[in-house]
């Protein structure tokens, strides 16, 4: 058995999946902002999954700067962690090797792996509270490449700068128009999302030249609402020198970052 969890802002999803990546229990909670708090909670919901004996496990967390040679979080985007040895401390809880990685990597890995036979550079757009980028070269997270939406600074139309993330996540989103993305119908609303949208998908194709664009994350479950605007808003903004990507809804935004621990695992472990 192995262990995912995907650490979000808001929300943390606990799954464990068998030896073949199916998810066998999974539970979800509100992410404490104490850190102790977060452990605890953890530890309580991996134990009422009952005795299991776990190969191993990685965490997903929105973490934009993470000290891999250490193994620490030192800076999360909308939690207030810092400098936390989060795979170090589940390991003590869980009894097995954790893997801990950022959310929106592990989420790209996750949906890599299931268009790997028609595209090998992938571009993931995770887009929830925050926003979240990450490529995936032949299989293998790019740990040069992506970070949060906030990284990203765009001059909006009165002529100021602002980050993308600002402009563009769901929580802007809900700012903006006092909806969540599941409850907007308006096709001008969502016209305007997706423009906002291609301001920083523009800039990251220029620089990443990537074969295809996979919107997941809380927003993206509903990628079929303005699947269409966003194409177009991109195909508005096209490069005469770089190839326009595919652009993909993921198959499995809720649990993505879940798949992807379990796929980050299994790599670290035959690297160990």
């Amino acid at each position: 058995m192995y262990i995912g969890i995907d650490v979000g802002g808001t929300k943390t999803l606990v799954a464990s999946l068998d030896d073949n990546g199916v998810i066998v229990s999974s539970k979800k909670f509100p992410t404490p902002k104490d850190y102790k708090e977060f452990l605890k909670e953890v530890g309580e919901t991996v134990r009422s999954f009952g005795e299991q004996e776990y190969i191993a496990g990685g965490v997903g967390i929105p973490a934009y700067n993470i000290d891999r040679k250490k193994e620490i979080a030192v800076a999360f985007a909308n939690l207030p962690w810092v400098n936390s040895s989060v795979a170090s401390d589940l390991k003590k809880i869980i009894g097995c090797p954790m893997f801990m990685e950022n959310d929106a990597k592990l989420g790209a890995l996750s949906e890599a792996m299931l268009v790997k036979d028609k595209f090998s550079v992938v571009l993931y757009l995770a887009i929830g509270t925050g926003i979240g980028y990450a490529i995936i070269d032949d299989l293998k997270i790019n740990m040069d490449a992506g970070a949060a939406g906030g990284s990203i600074m765009l001059v909006n139309s009165g002529g100021k700068l602002v980050s993308w993330e600002s402009i563009a996540s769901g929580r802007a989103i809900f700012n903006q128009y006092g909806k969540k993305a599941k409850d907007i119908e308006d096709p001008e609303t969502w016209q305007e999302i997706s423009h906002n949208l291609a301001e920083g998908l523009q800039e990251l194709i220029s620089v990443f030249q990537p074969q295809v664009i996979i919107v997941g994350g809380g927003v993206g479950k509903y990628f079929d609402k303005f699947s269409d605007k966003l194409r177009k808003e991109i195909e508005d903004y096209h490069l005469p020198l770089v190839d326009l990507p595919e652009l993909l809804g993921a198959r499995r935004p809720d649990e993505a970052v879940i798949y992807g621990c379990y796929d980050y695992a299994k790599q670290q472990l035959k690297l160990s």
